[in-house]
């Protein structure tokens, strides 16, 4: 039955793959609608041949690694369960562990090690074809650094987590996922504090922005919109990267605008002040509460649902998974994996939500700044540096997309152009 079931999964995993791969290869029209043809929008007007072709060469290949690496994680813990590795992990926390406290720390090495193991070759493979497509300029001593900080920041955050969960259901079996969201609250909320002065360093250097003439226009547009000016950071990203972004990170005190140095790089400074318009209205719209609150509301439901399927699938199947008793650590996996599909099937409705703010954030820029020439090609070379698709799949933009389309965003700031003849 074991052999069965682990070779049902395997199969559906492969099926799976074969069906984006025909989706994403052969299905999907790349095409753009002949209405958008010949636009500002169409990628045909600003990029050369050689950067069509790459950027959906690129395109493909990394939404199929997208659709490929999450399953890849749920086959990976399914697989751990079946053939009783979780079971091997707890018996040696057990012999290792001098004091019971240590035990659940020593599982949880064991299990993150392994899982690290599995993905990393997935991981190597999207920094590779990164590489080849002159996206990362990152050594692979630097990518394996930022890799290692991953996998230890990962280990921290569930270290403190796990041992919290797995008493609250001993204590109460059928209301732990109520007060387990009860306490994340406070603890998302620190995390958010933390993330820009304690997390985001370990990666890259932050400091303020040094170009002063900038700064001083980078100033008058956030005293315009209501911001301290203490927030707009500067981040080195050229020794990573050539793409470009910017973004809105933080809470309270430590909330922040960061600008990647590429931005700064290789935009002018009209396409510079959009960007940081578009980011200032994350601010003052309060966008990163807004999504807190989202993600606070969905982790409660995804918790219940969580509470429900082990349970369900303890029930049903915990013979063939070697789970005698949702409590007992070794159902971790089985958590892991149901957490990772709620989080997959919870995509859709999250990814639209942030498409939305992201929209009112590209019209808050266009009506403070007024210069739609300038925002219309900051995002033709947002395309050009990520090798983006301007169009992309359907399924492509339910799951992966948190910012509209190039397509949509030129359209609209072509649309404002024609309607105020600038």
């Amino acid at each position: 039955m074991v052999r069965k079931m682990g070779f049902y999964a395997v199969l559906a995993f492969c099926l799976y793959g074969l069906f984006f791969y025909w989706y994403l290869f052969y299905l999907a029209d790349p095409k753009l609608p002949f209405e958008y043809q010949g636009t500002k929008a169409d990628p045909a007007t600003f990029l050369n041949g050689r950067e069509l072709m790459l950027s959906e060469e690129y395109s493909k290949i990394r939404n199929l690694l997208f659709f490929l690496s999450t399953p890849f994680e749920w086959l990976f813990y399914f697989l751990i369960l079946l053939f009783g590795f979780s079971r091997v992990f707890k018996r040696w926390a057990e012999s290792s562990a001098k004091y019971k406290f240590l035990q659940t720390p020593i599982y949880l090495i064991w299990l993150s090690f392994f899982a690290f193991l599995a993905t990393l070759p997935l991981n190597y493979i999207s920094y590779s074809l990164s590489k080849t497509y002159h996206i990362s300029t990152q050594t692979f001593p630097s990518w394996m650094k930022d890799e290692l900080i991953d996998f230890w920041l990962n280990y921290g955050t569930w270290l403190i987590i796990v041992p919290v969960l797995y008493w609250l259901m001993k204590k109460s079996q059928k209301r732990w996922w109520l007060y387990g969201w009860l306490l994340s609250i406070p603890f998302t909320l620190f995390m958010m504090f933390l993330q820009p002065v304690v997390i985001d360093p370990l990666y890259n250097d932050f400091y303020p922005l040094k170009n002063k003439e900038l700064e001083t226009k980078i100033l008058a547009l956030a005293e315009k919109a209501h911001i301290p000016a203490q927030h707009v950071f500067e981040v080195n990203m050229a020794d990573k990267t050539n793409s470009l972004n910017a973004y809105v990170t933080g809470i309270g005190s430590n909330a922040r605008i960061v600008l990647w140095d590429t931005t700064l790089n290789k935009l002018t400074d009209d396409q510079i002040l959009f960007i940081m318009a578009h980011e200032m209205c994350h601010y003052v719209e309060k966008h990163i509460y807004w999504g807190i609150a989202g993600y606070l509301l969905i982790s409660l439901l995804g918790l219940y649902l969580t509470y429900r399927f082990m349970n369900w699938t303890v029930k049903r199947w915990g013979k063939e998974l070697k789970i005698s008793d949702v409590r007992d650590i070794r159902s971790l996996p089985l958590f892991f994996m149901i957490i990772s599909m709620l989080l997959f099937a919870a995509s859709p409705l999250t990814n639209l939500a942030s498409r939305y703010q992201e929209t009112r954030a590209d019209r808050y820029a266009i009506e403070m700044t007024k210069n739609p020439e300038a925002a219309i090609t900051s995002f033709q070379e947002l395309t050009r540096s990520g090798l983006s698709q301007v169009k992309p799949p359907l399924l492509v933009k339910i799951f992966r997309y948190t910012h509209p389309s190039m397509l949509d965003r030129i359209s609209m700031l072509e649309e404002y152009q024609i309607k105020n003849g600038k």
